[in-house]
């Protein structure tokens, strides 16, 4: 063993020796201060480890608050959530079961429905079209109607809804007040009345709220006796529009007529012709026998001239006469029928022709124009003695016997959902406002 090893085992027993006194002495003096108990139960074990390791201990967190700073913050929330969330609501719930009134309602459904018969193929212009054909736009002018100024006027004019919806049974928020004018008494027949239409089907759907049933009733089965007025309305003008409209095309079509024949008799005033066409027939059938007599006349000349007679023979001279004269009547006719040869300047046959197959043409057209507008003048006024747009009501009103509004218990759910949402945004808001100042 070296010496270096010698001295080392002499350090270690020195330290040996100091150690074991100095243990003793800390050991004493803790039991003085807290006594150690010789065994721990599983309980203190627990609650020394969840104390050793609390999250609010761990460096760099917020450090736990005193019971009392506790139970101060939780009261400070319970008060605010009390005088933002609870209170408010209590207020709507203390109107909607002690102060609001009833509400009754009336429901009525109808369409309206076309009951068309087609009229061939004749066309009227646009009043055919709204007669003929099954407009589904009705319904939307109905339901338009029943929310307008115009249906709150006739119905203040018949029923005095502004007395209806002022009567003492109304609480002070809902009831209307009478001194307002027509434009407000609009604004709340909007929220006490409700048109849906179904697109598909074209049913309207008519919902009348009212602070007695009596008055429901009786404001729903105004509303659809004024809109079966409107539908009668639009249906009896489009019918007068088409008979007046087809009236006023029989009526052109007869002017029409009427100036073609007074055309055609100043035409046969100025040419003196009853009927140019027998006319030129009768010209053709003259004109034919006289060339034939003409040929006639000149083979005749022909073999008298081929037998060797003298042309002064009164023979020949009697044909070749008879000739000439032949020929002078052809170029007359000729000339009356056409232009060649006119030496005078006056109308021709021809001419006379071409303008009364104009006239003819035109007294055709007339005449066709005229049937047709009669025929349709005809359909139109017994298409008119039917109702071709009525309001068909399968579900009228009747009087309600519970109060559907208002929907207490749900308008209390809803306002604490909106508090509570309200100062919960608010809250978060605030926070994150002194989060960024700090």
């Amino acid at each position: 063993m070296s010496l270096d090893d010698v001295k080392e085992d002499q350090r270690e027993g020195e330290l040996v020796t100091l150690i074991q006194p100095t243990m003793t002495d800390l050991r004493r003096e803790a039991e003085t201060i807290r006594p150690i108990p010789e065994k721990r139960g599983k309980l203190a074990l627990l609650r020394s480890a969840s104390t050793r390791l609390d999250w609010r201990r761990l460096p760099g967190l917020r450090p736990s608050q005193p019971d009392a700073e506790e139970a101060s913050y939780a009261g400070m929330l319970m008060r605010r959530v009390g005088l933002f969330v609870l209170l408010p609501t209590a207020v709507v719930a203390l109107y909607m079961f002690a102060i609001a009134s009833d509400q009754y309602t009336a429901t009525a459904q109808f369409a309206v429905r076309g009951n068309v018969e087609p009229m061939e193929h004749a066309s009227l212009g646009q009043f055919t079209a709204l007669i003929q054909k099954h407009n589904s736009q009705d319904g939307y002018i109905v339901r338009d109607y029943i929310q307008s100024q115009a249906m709150v006027e006739a119905l203040e004019k018949s029923i005095h809804i502004s007395k209806m919806y002022s009567r003492p049974e109304a609480d002070f928020w809902v009831r209307y007040d009478p001194r307002d004018p027509i434009e407000q008494l609009t604004k709340y027949w909007h929220k006490q009345t409700s048109a849906e239409i179904d697109a598909i089907s074209g049913v309207i759907r008519l919902n009348v709220r009212a602070f007695t049933p009596e008055d429901a009733v009786t404001i729903a089965r105004e509303v659809v006796t004024r809109a079966e007025v409107l539908i009668n309305d639009i249906s009896k003008r489009a019918q007068a529009d088409m008979v007046a409209q087809a009236k006023s095309d029989a009526t052109a079509a007869e002017e029409r007529l009427r100036k073609a024949h007074l055309a055609i008799q100043s035409f046969r005033n100025q040419w003196g012709l009853i009927d140019p066409v027998k006319t030129a027939e009768g010209t053709l059938t003259t004109l034919t026998l006289l060339r034939k007599e003409k040929i006639k006349l000149d083979s005749d000349l022909q073999v008298l001239r081929s037998s060797n007679l003298d042309e002064r023979s009164r023979s020949i001279q009697t044909l070749a006469a008879q000739s000439n004269a032949l020929d002078q009547q052809m170029t007359s006719l000729q000339n009356e029928m056409t232009s060649s040869g006119s030496a005078d300047g006056r109308q021709n046959l021809t001419e006379a022709l071409l303008a009364y197959e104009g006239l003819l043409v035109e007294r055709s057209i007339a005449e066709k124009l005229e049937e047709s507008a009669h025929t349709l003048y005809d359909k139109a006024r017994i298409s008119a003695s039917k109702q071709q747009i009525f309001l068909a009501t399968f579900e009228r009103p009747v009087l309600p016997t519970e109060s559907l509004y208002p929907e207490r218990g749900r308008t209390v759910f809803v306002m604490l959902f909106c508090f509570t949402v309200l100062w919960s945004s608010f809250t978060l808001v605030k926070a994150g406002i002194r989060d960024q100042r700090s």
